[in-house]
């Protein structure tokens, strides 16, 4: 496969799986909205990853990108891993930022975007075979464009406020 479609494959394959929850949200308002916390405190008295991180969005990544990956020819697998690794950077990011007193939906440069991307693509490495340096490459090429969609979502009215 070439290097530079396998890598534009996992740019969109991690856009995917971290906008899905984002687009669920807008897509079926309220319905399914349920926090994975279920709005349970930790010892510090601060929810435990917040109102904003549901079971509807963690299922929607996990349901669209393999297929989304299916259709991009990488097969169904790295498509959930991907998903799966998106996710729980994003929820281990959601902890850590409850835990240094930032809000919920509140906003941490770098920490926002940098274990979504980081995380799936290093448990997708062996089987695609990504050096070290199309890891860094990919992580930084997605830190920039979740920074300009994410403006031109909220242009339309899809996501909340721009980063």
């Amino acid at each position: 496969m070439d290097h530079y479609l396998r890598d534009l494959q996992l740019l969109l394959l991690l856009i995917t799986a971290n906008g899905m929850p984002i687009l669920a949200r807008k897509w079926l308002g309220t319905r399914w909205a349920r926090a994975i916390d279920g709005g349970r405190r930790a010892w510090d008295g601060r929810p435990w990853l917040g109102a904003s991180k549901t079971w509807r969005g963690l299922l929607a990544a996990l349901a669209v990108t393999p297929v989304m990956a299916l259709l991009l020819g990488l097969g169904a697998g790295p498509g959930l891993l991907i998903a799966l690794g998106a996710m729980v950077g994003d929820l281990g990011s959601s902890f850590l930022k409850r835990r240094i007193g930032i809000r919920p939906s509140g906003q941490a440069l770098l920490l926002d975007q940098v274990p979504e991307a980081l995380l799936p693509l290093l448990l997708v490495a062996p089987m695609l075979q990504l050096a070290l340096l199309d890891i860094l490459i990919l992580v930084l090429t997605f830190v920039l464009l979740e920074m300009l969609l994410s403006r031109i979502l909220y242009a339309l009215n899809i996501r909340r406020r721009p980063y």
